[in-house]
């Protein structure tokens, strides 16, 4: 074998090792997924404090969604996400977190009745997806805008059924609502439909209102399964 196949070789080794690990993290959220009932999804800054207005909200909206038998899904880190497990947890209902492996910021809260950890981002995004049946947003960076832009582009081009999609805080999300509709879709960059995806609201009892209307489905049982085949049909309907 010359250094050259090698190389080639030592290559295709670390490639399939990096292989396995994205498979484990994918297998290991699939089968927490399916032990707890689809949830309201909430995600948001983790550099928020406990005195932050944002925090005070997502932990009220936390309590608010387990009164009403809605589990709570969050990235299962500090801010934001513990906000929203500790008012979950503290009325006693169901308190997810999915949380990642960073170097900073990222640990597990301490409101959590459920968790588990990734080493990847776009595995975890796939559970948070999964594991949601109503999306909220509360104001963060980038994680939170990628994880933002990530669902409405989902639901934009029919990899994932539209679902409601709620950004909380008007004076933290009209900024993004104005770029989006006044530059981007001018542009044609974006469709004038897909700022209809999310919308955006100052009141927690429209996020719950939204969850009860969706309902309560059962535990294995997911609003998505069986999705690509209802796609299936919807592109041979339009080809006739």
């Amino acid at each position: 074998m010359t250094d050259e196949e090698k190389k080639l070789a030592e290559l295709e080794e670390i490639d399939m090792a990096r292989f396995k690990a994205y498979t484990k993290d994918l297998e290991d959220g699939l089968k927490i997924v399916r032990t707890y009932p689809q949830g309201v999804t909430i995600l948001g800054s983790a550099r928020l404090p406990e005195d932050s207005l944002y925090y005070q909200k997502a932990r009220e909206l936390g309590g608010l969604l387990a009164q009403n038998g809605h589990t709570v899904i969050t990235g299962g880190g500090p801010g934001i996400m513990e906000a929203a497990n500790r008012g979950a947890y503290e009325y006693g209902g169901r308190s997810i977190g999915l949380n990642i492996e960073l170097d900073h910021e990222q640990f597990p809260n301490p409101y959590l009745t459920d968790s588990l950890d990734f080493r990847y981002f776009f595995a975890r995004k796939v559970m948070l997806a999964m594991s949601g049946k109503v999306y909220v947003f509360f104001p963060g960076g980038l994680g939170t805008l990628d994880e933002f832009s990530e669902i409405v582009i989902l639901m934009q081009e029919h990899k994932m059924p539209k679902m409601p999609v709620f950004c909380f805080g008007s004076e933290f999300w009209e900024p993004l609502d104005d770029f989006i509709k006044k530059t981007l879709v001018p542009m044609k960059l974006v469709s004038k439909d897909d700022p209809n995806i999310y919308k955006i609201t100052d009141n927690l009892n429209d996020i719950v209102a939204a969850a009860n209307k969706v309902g309560h489905p059962m535990v294995k049982v997911n609003y998505y399964d069986g999705y690509s085949s209802v796609m299936k049909d919807l592109e041979e309907d339009k080809a006739k």
